[in-house]
C-alpha cells in the first residue's frame, strides 16, 4: 500500500513539474490568440480566441524573410559543424598520435571562453575583408554559417568523439578483412552504426544557431538577419505589438518542435550512446 502512494505522489510531482515546464508555452500560444488591447489591459478572453495577430505578423515585418535565412544558415552551419566533427571525432577516438591528448583538451577548452570575447575581433575581420579583399563575409547568409559551424564545432567533436569511442572495433576490422579500406570502412560501416549521434549532434547545433542573437545582431544589417531579430523589431521606440510578438514566438517555435518529434527516437539513441564509452 505504501509503495503504491508513493507511486501516486510521484506521478503526480511529474505531473505538476511538466506542468511548469509548459505553463511558458502555454501562456505564449494562449497570448498569442488575443489582440493587443487585450493583452495591454489585462482582460484575455480565453474562450473567443482570435487569429489577428498571425495574419498581422506577416505584415509588420517580412517575417519570412528571417524565417528563410534562419532555415538557411542555421541547416548548413549545423550539416557544416556535424561533418566536421564527424571526421575529427573519429580520428581522437580511433588513432593515438602525439599531441591527441592536449588536442583533445584543447579542442574543448575552447568553451570555456565566453564567446562575446569573440565577437569585435569577428566583426574587425568581417568589416576588413569586406574593405580589403573580394571576400565579403558581413551581412551575408555565408558569414553567419560559417561563425556558428566554428562556434559549436568544438562541442560537436567532444559528442561525436564518445560516439565513435562507444563503437566496437571489431566491426571496422572486420570490413577491412572483407577488402574495404580503413576510409571505406568508417563510411559504410561507422557512420551508419553512429547516425543516432550524428542526428544528435545536428540538432543541438540547430537549436544553438536558430537561437542566437548576439553575433546576428552585430555581423548582419539586412540580408542575412534571422528569427531573433525578426521578433526584436516588433518591439519599438513608442510602441509594441505584442499579440504579434508572441504569435511570431508561435512561428519561431513550431520548426524546432518539428524537427525535435521527427528525430526524437534517434536523439535518444544518440543521448544514451554517447552517455556509454565502450
Amino acid at each position: 500500500m505504501s509503495a503504491r502512494l508513493v507511486n501516486r505522489g510521484l506521478d503526480v510531482l511529474t505531473w505538476l513539474v511538466l506542468l511548469v515546464i509548459l505553463s511558458p508555452v502555454l501562456w505564449l500560444v494562449a497570448s498569442s490568440l488575443q489582440t493587443d488591447g487585450q493583452l495591454s489591459t489585462g482582460a484575455m478572453n480565453l474562450l473567443e480566441p482570435t487569429f489577428t495577430a498571425f495574419s498581422r505578423m506577416w505584415q509588420t515585418v517580412d517575417f519570412g524573410r528571417y524565417l528563410i535565412n534562419s532555415l538557411i544558415i542555421c541547416t548548413v552551419a549545423a550539416l557544416g559543424a556535424t561533418a566536421l566533427a564527424s571526421f575529427a571525432g573519429y580520428a581522437l577516438a580511433r588513432f593515438r598520435f602525439k599531441g591527441s591528448r592536449p588536442l583533445a583538451l584543447g579542442v574543448i577548452g575552447t568553451q570555456l571562453i565566453p564567446g562575446s570575447m569573440f565577437l569585435l575581433p569577428t566583426f574587425i575581420g568581417f568589416i576588413w575583408l569586406k574593405q580589403n579583399t573580394p571576400i565579403h563575409l558581413y551581412d551575408t547568409r555565408l558569414g553567419m554559417i560559417l561563425v556558428y559551424t566554428a562556434f559549436f564545432t568544438p562541442v560537436a567533436i567532444y559528442f561525436m568523439r564518445y560516439f565513435f569511442a562507444a563503437i566496437p572495433k571489431d566491426l571496422e576490422e572486420a570490413a577491412m578483412v572483407d577488402g574495404c579500406s580503413p576510409f571505406g570502412a568508417f563510411v559504410r560501416i561507422v557512420l551508419p552504426a553512429a547516425a543516432p549521434g550524428l542526428i544528435a549532434t545536428f540538432v543541438y547545433a540547430f537549436l544553438f544557431a536558430w537561437d542566437e542573437l548576439l553575433f546576428v545582431a552585430s555581423l548582419t544589417q539586412t540580408h542575412a538577419e534571422t528569427i531573433p531579430i525578426g521578433i526584436r523589431n516588433f518591439i519599438g521606440n513608442y510602441q509594441e505589438k505584442t499579440a504579434q510578438l508572441m504569435a511570431a514566438g508561435v512561428v519561431s517555435t513550431l520548426p524546432v518542435l518539428i524537427a525535435f518529434f521527427v528525430t526524437q527516437r534517434w536523439l535518444v539513441k544518440g543521448i544514451t550512446a554517447g552517455a556509454v564509452k565502450g
